[in-house]
């Protein structure tokens, strides 16, 4: 695989630590990252709440729906292998305001399109934001609290949990206030990404973007031959094919199950809302040692999938607390992306590595359930499944959790000759 296939993480590697801010230029990133946080998913899950309005409203098919519910999966890997190179060439506050602006435009925009396909291309737009705060959000925070990385990653993950369930809850009743209006119900997210513009903005003035020719950069394929890095894109990968299931067929699950519609949903809910306290607690944990921390998380989740299989009704609340506790592994595995890393370009290159490829790979986990479902009509092998996906997250994790740097594993070209 060549650079040009996977582009070039390029980013200063100057890591700007606390000394170089004064307080309140910390706090005011501070607001920005918390902000930020609050949306990256909020053009994904309000989308979900309202999806059988919107097809009605649009006309789209089921399969055209599936379409738009694969959106993320494509922004988040294709716009992600590009954001470190449009850092290097732009600033990495610059690109992270036009990215939330580009997602307010899409926001607005998707909410009053006609037509099923004006409204994908408008909601590639609105992904924008989330995409690129998703791969920037590790060497945002490792250059401006290089001595708080696992506070500071609790601190975007917990807001990203918090944005993803209030977007998921409250979309529809947005939608009821504006007069049973899906549209409105999904725009109204915008206001929320216009906000967090504000905060970025005295930052612009201080992006220096980084020639060309600067010497210490990580173009992506340098990491193909880091065993490390490779480990860590399964890890995410993984966990992130359990979640992508977890949210488009749990409520499937239990309603197969004779679970009325309102319970299922409160069930799936349930397990969305765990995320934030998760949040809030692993990635702080996981700076004096992930491996424990691993094991936990992949046991509690097994527990989850096996009570799922033998007692999926009796039980359901206690297997969906086991898996929503087990989903920390998502917040594990992006604090890992900066203690794994030492220099800033290193960090923008491995985010983007690990989250381009990790979302790739995890985008399948829904096509294959529903494609086990129609062949077997059985919950027996999707649930088998998302129990080799713990194992094998547990397994590249456990590897990932070594006191090793991808620096020091990074394949650098011989310059010779």
């Amino acid at each position: 695989m060549t650079t040009s296939a996977f582009g070039s993480a390029e980013l200063s590697t100057a890591a700007v630590g606390p000394s170089s801010h004064p307080g309140r230029h910390r706090v005011l990133i501070l607001a920005a990252i918390v902000l930020t946080g609050l949306t990256m998913r909020v053009a994904v899950t309000s989308v979900g709440a309202v999806l059988t309005d919107l097809q009605r409203g649009l006309h789209a098919s089921s399969s055209v729906a599936g379409i738009i519910t694969t959106l993320p999966v494509i922004a988040f890997a294709g716009i992600g292998f590009l954001g470190p190179r449009l850092a290097h060439r732009f600033g990495e506050h610059r690109l992270v305001t036009a990215a939330l602006l580009a997602a307010t435009t899409g926001l607005v925009f998707r909410a009053v399109a006609g037509s099923v396909w004006l409204f994908a291309v408008l909601s590639m737009l609105a992904l924008t934001g989330g995409a690129i705060a998703n791969v920037l959000m590790p060497s945002l925070v490792k250059k401006h609290f290089p001595d708080r990385i696992g506070t500071m990653t609790a601190v975007y993950t917990t807001a990203l949990a918090i944005g993803m369930t209030a977007s998921a809850g409250l979309t529809a009743p947005l939608a009821e206030l504006g007069g049973q209006s899906w549209r409105f119900g999904i725009g109204s997210w915008a206001l929320l990404t216009a906000v967090a513009v504000l905060p970025w903005l005295p930052t612009l003035a201080g992006d220096r973007p980084q020639p060309e020719t600067l010497p210490d950069r990580v173009p992506l394929n340098w990491l193909l031959r880091s065993k490390l890095a490779w480990a860590l894109t399964l890890m995410f990968a993984t966990q992130s094919f359990q979640a992508y299931i977890a949210f488009g067929w749990f409520t499937d699950f239990f309603r197969s199950h004779q679970v009325d519609a309102t319970r299922a949903g409160l069930l799936l809910a349930f397990y969305a809302a765990l995320s934030i306290p998760v949040s809030m607690a692993i990635p702080a944990l996981a700076v004096r040692g992930q491996r424990r921390i691993v094991v936990g998380l992949a046991a509690v989740t097994v527990v989850s999938y096996l009570g799922m299989l033998v007692a999926p009704v009796g039980g359901a609340w206690l297997w969906m607390l086991l898996g929503g506790v087990g989903s920390g592994m998502f917040p594990l595995s992006l604090t890992m992306i900066g203690l794994r890393s030492r220099e800033l370009a290193t960090t923008a290159a491995l985010s983007a590595f690990v989250q381009g490829i990790g979302y790739l790979l995890a985008g399948t986990g829904p096509l294959l359930v529903g494609l086990l479902l129609g062949i077997t009509g059985s919950w027996t092998w999707p649930l088998v499944l998302l129990i080799l996906a713990v194992l094998g997250s547990a397994a590249t994790g456990w590897y990932a959790g070594r006191d090793e740097y991808v620096d020091d594993q990074l394949h650098r070209p011989s310059t010779a000759g």
